[in-house]
């Protein structure tokens, strides 16, 4: 039984009561948003781990990307960048590897990891069928479902399956022109096996297929975004909007299914088109929880993309995105190292946090006033505990101490607090 299904005929699970708790909401509230497909719970049937809400009314998520490459191979550092991902908070991770023995990397990360955990199924499908046969178009139908239905099996929470990159979609992309074609990997391997076989996307055509293995493990689809624009002057037109368009009616189809599905966002945005986006995606996918990658808001600062996606996002999240994947610095250059994830994830997550503020999410604004409290008294042993990165924030201190400890460097004995709280204690 899915937490659909559940929710359906009135059983309140142990995940329902676990998100209920870390929500502060009534677990009603949970079971209504499951029904009407705006709140997802992904956790595999087979993965141990505590229950993560995901969507409307509920605190943004963050997400970090894990996961080797053709290039470097080094499983024992993605697992130090899942322990920097958990470290600093994030609330899941997806494994993205595309080289070594794909498998057992998947495994081990589920295997280590305390938090939810999500990937693309046709990364593996596409790798090893290029490796075997020379090349991706030779996939079959089956082999992209027999990869779909033992990573469900090891456990996967969520899956990203690109259904809505049709040949139609992909004839308006083609029609219409883009500065940067597909940037989407997923989205670019499905194109290219659809134009060399001229066959309909398999995850679209058979999308019951799709869904008979998501609710046999409660396996949450993350309806992919393989439109999604990697250029600001390639948002929101018309591919990526009849691809949202499709992902929307895919979502209704999973939801009368039990299937739990959430849609994925762009991408590259322009900031006055983040708050449209926002938007659209609400309203032609019923509500369905919002996972957007960023955005990304300018296309000019690689090294800093940490930054740019951290504007966007807490826009996009203010505005109804419901679980926000880190972007980091080292985007668009390399493969990021572990002290980039443990960044990526902690610069989201203060997105997150600015967006919950404006959504009234409970005991979101309480955490601003408890810092603002202390400062107010000068309590810096507070103020880093209360801090989002408390221990970067101590190391910060400490690089330069003050004459007063009481203080900090930035105004020293001209701090404005500190003097104006004398001068009210000698009215008193």
């Amino acid at each position: 039984m899915t937490q659909i299904e559940a929710a359906r005929k009135g059983i309140v699970t142990k995940e329902m009561e676990e998100v209920a708790k870390a929500e502060s909401r009534p677990v009603e509230f949970i079971m209504e948003g499951l029904k009407k497909g705006t709140i997802v719970i992904p956790k595999n049937k087979n993965h141990n781990i505590k229950a993560v809400g995901i969507g409307e009314g509920l605190r943004t998520k963050v997400n970090a990307n894990i996961g080797t490459s053709s290039d470097i191979v080094q499983l024992e550092n993605e697992l130090k960048k899942l322990d920097a991902a958990v470290e600093a908070k994030a609330d899941s991770v997806m494994d993205l590897s595309t080289g070594g023995d794909l498998d057992y990397i998947r495994r081990e990360i589920l295997k280590r990891s305390p938090i939810v955990v999500g990937n693309v199924p046709i990364y593996q499908t596409a790798v090893e069928i290029a490796q075997q046969k020379g090349s991706i178009v030779y996939m079959t139908e089956d082999d992209i479902f027999e990869t779909i239905e033992k990573q469900a099996e090891d456990g996967i929470d969520y899956m990203t399956l690109h259904c809505g990159v049709t040949l139609e979609s992909l004839e308006r992309l083609i029609r219409q022109g883009r500065v940067e074609d597909i940037v989407s990997r997923g989205g670019s391997f499905l194109s290219v096996w659809m134009l060399h076989n001229k066959k309909q996307n398999p995850l679209f055509e058979h999308f019951d297929r799709v869904l008979e293995i998501a609710r046999e493990y409660d396996v949450t689809l993350s309806l992919g975004d393989g439109f999604r624009p990697g250029a600001i002057v390639d948002a929101t037109d018309r591919a990526q909007i009849h691809e949202l368009i499709l992902l929307g009616e895919l979502h209704k189809k999973a939801l009368e299914a039990g299937v739990q599905s959430m849609i994925e966002g762009p991408g590259h945005v322009p900031i006055d088109e983040v708050i449209t986006n926002a938007k659209i995606e609400k309203s032609l996918c019923d509500g369905a929880p919002f996972y957007v990658l960023g955005p990304v808001v300018t296309d000019i600062a690689p090294g800093y993309d940490h930054i740019t996606s951290a504007i966007g996002g807490a826009l996009m999240a203010a505005y109804g995105a419901d679980f926000l994947c880190y972007v980091t610095k080292a985007e668009h250059v390399r493969l990021p190292t572990p002290e980039d994830v443990r960044e990526g994830v902690i610069v989201t997550r203060i997105a997150a946090h600015a967006a919950d503020i404006a959504k009234k999410i409970p005991n979101a604004l309480e955490w601003d006033l408890q810092m603002s409290k202390a400062r107010k008294s000068l309590n810096w042993d507070k103020m880093i505990e209360l801090s989002i990165d408390p221990e970067y924030t101590r190391k910060q201190r400490q690089s330069s101490l003050p004459d007063e400890d009481d203080v900090c460097t930035m105004c020293g004995k001209f701090c404005a607090i500190k003097l104006l709280n004398k001068a009210l204690r000698n009215q008193r």
